[in-house]
């Protein structure tokens, strides 16, 4: 498993500069990636996505952003398919509830910043428990199930409410799954059990 190079390796900073570190490093990466390969990366993991959910009848999923990986052509399958797909709806300081997916055209940005989010009504944070499968963004993952976020820790808070059965993989790019130990980890980071690519399932032993 390889990864981008980690600015933080060697420089004897504390753990909340370590992740800032690598946070700026995998944005200014991901910015470069040409829209073309974009693209076919988001049909390859939306065909991961898909394997994953097979037999999911709820799952949550994130409405992907610029630079991140790809989730609409994802998130259009499974709603075809008939499942229920919850997204993150995040209201007044960024509190935690969710909406049904109910098709692209039906998501809106409502706030600068923030993922586009669907209309209807809005699901309390604990309906999180009924999905079997929730797929959360990340910036990088490592092979001991650390996640690295975008900071604000809202998914952190949220998994506190799945289901102890469900199954969470977080999405990132092939460069971004790390050996175990290099992702810098504090007590409140919510680990994973699987990695999603567009090229692989990464199923991890923890």
């Amino acid at each position: 498993m390889t990864g981008v190079a980690l600015p933080f390796a060697s420089l004897g900073l504390d753990i909340d500069d370590s992740k800032q570190a690598l946070r700026k490093t995998i944005r200014a990466r991901r910015a470069t990636r040409p829209r073309k390969e974009q693209a076919a990366q988001a049909a390859a993991l939306a065909e991961q996505i898909g394997q994953v959910c097979a037999q999911a009848s709820c799952v949550c999923l994130y409405v992907s952003v610029e630079h991140e990986p790809d989730t609409r052509l994802a998130l259009e399958a499974l709603r075809e398919r008939g499942v229920e797909v919850l997204v993150p709806v995040l209201g007044p300081r960024l509190s935690r509830t969710w909406g049904r997916y109910q098709g692209g055209a039906d998501l809106e940005i409502r706030s600068p910043g923030r993922p586009p989010e669907p209309s209807g009504p809005v699901l309390a944070a604990e309906e999180i428990s009924r999905c079997e499968v929730i797929v959360v963004p990340a910036l990088a993952v490592g092979a001991d199930g650390r996640r690295l976020g975008q900071g604000g820790g809202w998914y952190d808070r949220v998994l506190a409410h799945r289901s102890p059965s469900a199954r969470v993989l977080a999405a990132v790019f092939d460069d971004e799954v790390y050996p175990a130990g290099v992702i810098p980890v504090e007590g409140h980071d919510v680990p994973i059990h699987d990695i999603l690519t567009p090229t692989r399932l990464v199923p991890l032993a923890n």
